[in-house]
């Protein structure tokens, strides 16, 4: 696992430590949840966003 550093807002901080006591976890658990949700949510709208793209487009034979 490789860590990172980021900045966020202390307002943000306070929210994430709430959400994290609440869960019973640690800050850095609730963070990799949170992205992992965000890949598997970004991931799946990549693919749909094609779904019907030839929907208009007629059939040569």
């Amino acid at each position: 696992m490789t860590r990172i550093l980021a900045d966020l807002a202390e307002e943000d901080i306070r929210w994430l430590d709430a959400r994290a006591a609440e869960q019973g976890k640690s800050r850095a658990s609730v963070l990799r949840d949170a992205v992992q949700a965000y890949r598997q949510v970004a991931e799946q709208q990549g693919i749909e966003q094609y779904f019907g793209i030839w929907a208009e487009r007629k059939a040569q034979r």
